[in-house]
């Protein structure tokens, strides 16, 4: 389901613009700012419903600002929106806990743009974002804010309420941490292209063997269906076995199955269709030319972002 939030951001902000001609300066410097403003959120929360209430309270604490005290309005938006999320995902957090089966970020139609930046692209796949998912609130928004946004670490000590030599001592632990858990090597969209393109044909045609070929001797297939559709509810690990499970189960759908690529988290990915309605989107994580990770979203509380383009910027 769409965000109501994030729907009266952008009703509130536009009819701000019109309202009788008249320019309103911090409109304007939110409208700006948006985008960044969200792309910061997601990459915080791995929510895009959540990320867009993050930017309406954003916009809420925005516009009582006395602008005649604002140096840098970006920083400035910056450090709300990050304040907002902070808080977001500690409560996020104690939704997890009672998440039925895998949480897994919620998968977003990106425009072609995002793609072209590689650094960008990286950050918000979805073998990323799972990497971030396992850093604390503090690390991740610092990660975040240092490593895809290069802020100064006295914009980000000002943004999560730290000492300068604080801020760099959690980028530095959780620069470590990511790096030891991310994926080996970078893969051309090409690459992964060609692999999902192998992995679909195998899957239409029920090749056991072409799957096998594909898929890394100890791959991982996790499910995210929130209670509401079937998935598997804890990891499959195993080439065999997540071959075998994939087969299985789509010669079982009694309905007309559909698979088709696109632009998701700025990577190729596979969006599965029943009938001509988005069940499920499978995104990929490649190591050394193999797949060694495989993510499902089946919760239709997260494909909401799966009918329009998103923009991403940093």
């Amino acid at each position: 389901m769409r965000s109501e939030h994030g729907e009266r951001t952008r009703n509130t902000t536009a009819g701000r613009l019109a309202g009788g001609g008249r320019t309103d300066r911090a409109t304007e410097a939110f409208v700006a700012h948006r985008n960044l403003l969200f792309t910061i959120a997601y990459e915080m929360l791995g929510s895009a419903v959540d990320a867009e209430d993050v930017l309406q309270e954003t916009w809420l604490r925005w516009s009582g600002v006395d602008l005649g005290t604002v140096r840098d309005q970006r920083a400035y938006l910056i450090r709300i929106t990050t304040r907002q999320a902070l808080d977001r995902l500690r409560t996020l957090g104690r939704r997890k806990e009672s998440y039925v089966g895998s949480w897994l970020p919620e998968p977003l139609l990106t425009t072609p743009d995002v793609a072209e930046d590689v650094e960008l692209a990286d950050s918000v796949s979805m073998a990323m974002m799972l990497v971030l998912e396992t850093l604390m609130p503090i690390e991740r928004a610092v990660f975040v804010l240092r490593e895809v946004f290069d802020l100064g670490y006295d914009e980000i000590a000002e943004a999560v309420g730290k000492s300068q030599a604080a801020v760099r001592q959690i980028a530095h632990r959780a620069r470590a941490h990511v790096a030891a858990r991310r994926p080996r090597g970078t893969v051309s969209p090409v690459k992964t292209q060609e692999a999902l393109d192998a992995f679909r044909r195998a899957l239409e045609t029920g090749d056991l063997q072409g799957l096998l070929d594909i898929l890394a001797p100890d791959a991982v297939l996790l499910g995210d269906g929130g209670g509401v559709k079937q998935s598997v509810l804890r990891p499959v690990v195993g080439a065999d076995k997540v071959a075998r499970l994939l087969i299985g189960g789509l010669s079982k759908v009694d309905a007309e199955v559909s698979l088709r690529t696109a632009q998701v988290n700025g990577h190729p990915a596979l969006l599965l269709h029943l009938d001509g309605v988005l069940d499920a989107v499978v995104t990929a994580r490649m190591d050394d030319g193999l797949i060694t990770g495989l993510y499902s979203v089946r919760n239709p509380a997260k494909l909401s972002h799966m009918q329009r383009e998103t923009a991403l910027r940093r």
